[in-house]
């Protein structure tokens, strides 16, 4: 069976130092790149600009502001599904967080069937390396917290390295999911598991970010306090 044509969603933010490491890491896994930067001040989207111009499967977004990942990656998917016949949209952090090499691995398992793919740290075999107590509590927390509430069985709802079949982003409501940080990972997968669709996880190594700053707010994590009882009361509704 062919590999589908694949894009790999790459969103920036000050990310200088990961950048050009990432995107030719990502140049022999079979897959196009789409740098989505969002007008970056130490000169990402210009080092985006001329990898461009330099390697043929890659192609840049500019955003005017920084508005979450969330919306990052709403811009990416509505241009990606107007402009291009990719089947398989991914997400991944351009830190090196997620491992270029497990691309493949995402792509093979929405060949076998699934239709979003998760790459998780909390099923048997994934893990997180290079984090601290609070951060391991926060995540693992944030997990169990969105899965206990909005009743489902995914393991890692809020982790960033996924897979999509083109149909499931055509199928959920982009324009309705408002969540610009780890929460948006939370609603999509959520609305998508409403929509039908089958979701599976397979197991990654987490590896913090060695160079940069993290994203990581106070905002950020109060923003999935009150959006996942939210996204279950909208369900319980019928407006979801």
């Amino acid at each position: 069976m062919s590999v589908p044509s694949a894009v790999v969603c790459l969103p920036t933010y000050n990310e200088r130092e990961n950048l050009e490491k990432m995107v030719r890491a990502l140049g022999d896994k079979g897959v196009n790149v789409l740098v989505v930067d969002d007008n970056s001040p130490d000169g990402t989207g210009e080092i985006a600009d001329r990898l461009a111009t330099e390697l043929d499967y890659v192609s840049v977004l500019h955003r005017e502001k920084k508005e979450g990942i969330g919306r990052a990656y709403i811009a990416a998917f509505e241009l990606l599904l107007r402009e291009s016949a990719a089947e398989l949209i991914l997400e991944m952090d351009c830190d090196f967080s997620h491992d270029p090499a497990d691309v493949a691995r995402l792509i093979a398992a929405a060949e076998a069937g699934a239709d979003v793919v998760l790459g998780s740290r909390y099923v048997e075999g994934g893990r997180v390396e290079n984090w601290g107590a609070l951060r391991r509590f926060v995540s693992a927390g944030g997990s169990l917290y969105a899965r206990t509430i909005l009743g489902l069985p995914v393991r890692d709802l809020t982790g960033g390295f996924k897979c999509y079949r083109r149909a499931v982003l055509e199928t959920i409501d982009l324009d309705a999911i408002s969540a610009q940080g780890y929460t948006f990972q939370i609603e999509t997968t959520y609305r998508a598991i409403h929509a039908g669709f089958r979701v599976g996880e397979i197991p990654i190594t987490f590896v913090d970010r060695e160079a940069g700053t993290s994203k990581m707010s106070k905002a950020i994590f109060a923003e999935a306090v009150w959006k996942v009882p939210a996204l279950r009361a909208a369900r319980l509704l019928g407006k979801l």
